[in-house]
């Protein structure tokens, strides 16, 4: 049976310092020669940029909505293989889910799923012995989820410690950590979170550094370790892509750079598998497709902060039309689908869509049950796959196209649109939970 030392990084609500403690813990673990396995609990995909700067490996998601429970585990053997210690950071708050869905997509789910104990991460600035009930609640609430110790962020002065430390001795849960009140850790936001890792590498490798040394200062890693460790072993096998055996190797291109950041590491890993070769090029930089290219993949980001240099690469503009015109399979979700658009903000765009893309005042955010309304390049009709939806621009189709996916709820709607081998859409899916996407998209590329 499989057994990696592991811990879920989790917190009463947002806000109270998980990505400062997960992250750091990723960092002290990997500065003692830890091989360290970073995760995150859900669709996000900037704090998994971050965990990969701390760690040295790839960051990686855990979403049971996305992917299935079963799944979650298959997913993180994967990505932990060959590893010393897993760090698994934690979504919202400990038993916040997906909305109306119970515990289902909940960090408490997750944790239950790995069977891994909990580490809960509270803000104690504003309270003292009140704490004690807070971390009670939270470690009796659910049997099945053990809170196996609690790390206390911004604690004021060696008074407070005393204070909080006394209080908790009541608790039954061991204090692994105080972090005191410090200055504001350098990982700025904007309108969707984080500004991701790409956009600022110099900066965010600063901050990651200065997390690691909080933690390795105020926290105690041997009992962190040994917490992990006594993580029991999981009853399934590490995921593996289905291969593909052939002759010929289809070069797929693979948006990157700032403007493109969002892309789960599995996705590559399925169009190598399904025998395509993946080719990352950065459309801020690149003014040609790479060399060969047979299909296009272009994942979320922000291409409205970068919105001034993507128009002005003209000649990569032409190039993604003159491809989406040949007829070669295109997969474009969130700013993919800004990309191929007419314009965006007033500004040219790839013009593959006969549609105009705006920023909006209003935040489109939730998990979304959908269902493919034809046959494209990604799915036949009537496949159903689950998807994430995260976005503040506002798309205005023109004519032409077929939509892409039947979403169910929490609306009925239409969305996206399909036309020869282009799918572009605002839904974000990951590929793991229908396999045969990647692998349909590869055999598109042989065929187009």
């Amino acid at each position: 049976m499989p057994s990696v030392p592991r811990l879920v990084i989790a917190a009463p609500s947002s806000g109270s310092g998980k990505t400062t403690v997960a992250t750091g813990l990723m960092a002290a673990f990997a500065a003692r020669g830890l091989a360290v396995s970073p995760h995150k609990v859900g669709p996000d995909y900037i704090d998994p940029g971050y965990h990969t700067l701390a760690s040295g490996r790839v960051g990686r998601n855990l979403d049971p909505y996305l992917c299935g429970p079963e799944l979650v585990g298959p997913l993180f053997l994967h990505g932990s293989r060959g590893c010393d210690i897993a760090v698994v950071e934690g979504v919202m708050g400990l038993y916040d889910g997906a909305a109306g869905e119970g515990e289902l997509a909940s960090t408490a789910h997750v944790a239950k799923l790995l069977r891994a104990p909990v580490v809960l991460v509270v803000d104690a600035s504003s309270q003292s012995r009140s704490v004690a009930a807070l971390v009670h609640g939270f470690a009796s609430w659910d049997p099945q989820v053990r809170v196996g110790g609690v790390i206390l962020n911004k604690v004021a002065s060696d008074r407070h410690e005393e204070l909080l430390r006394d209080a908790l001795d009541s608790a039954g849960v061991p204090v692994l950590g105080m972090l005191r009140r410090a200055v504001q850790v350098d990982t700025p936001s904007r309108h969707l979170g984080l500004v991701p890792v790409a956009e600022r590498r110099a900066e965010a490798v600063d901050a990651v550094a200065a997390m690691g040394a909080r933690v390795e200062q105020g926290c105690d890693l041997d009992g962190l370790l040994a917490l992990a460790r006594s993580a029991g072993a999981l009853s399934c096998e590490a995921w593996e892509p289905q291969l593909t055996t052939t002759e010929k190797r289809e070069v797929v291109a693979l948006a990157g750079g700032p403007a493109f950041t969002f892309s789960y590491a599995e996705h590559a890993e399925l169009l190598g598998a399904a025998g395509a070769d993946v080719v990352a090029f950065d459309p801020l930089r690149d003014e040609q497709l790479p060399d060969g290219t047979a299909g296009l993949v272009i994942g979320g980001g922000f291409p409205e902060v970068y919105a001034a240099e993507l128009s002005a690469n003209e000649p990569l503009r032409k190039a993604v039309a003159a491809l989406a015109q040949s007829g070669a399979p295109v997969a474009a979700e969130c700013a993919g689908l800004l990309y191929l658009c007419r314009e965006l903000d007033g500004l040219p765009m790839c013009g593959v869509l006969d549609a105009s893309a705006r920023m909006s005042e209003r935040l489109t955010l939730g998990y979304r049950d959908a269902v493919a309304v034809g046959d494209s390049s990604l799915a036949v009709a009537g496949t159903r796959m689950r998807a994430h939806e995260f976005h503040r621009t506002v798309v205005e189709p023109g004519s032409g196209t077929a939509p892409a996916w039947g979403v169910r709820s929490p609306q009925r709607r239409v969305e996206g649109f399909v036309q020869q081998g282009v799918h572009a859409s605002y839904l974000h899916t990951h590929w793991a939970a229908e396999p045969g996407v990647a692998r349909r998209f590869v055999e598109r590329c042989r065929t187009s």
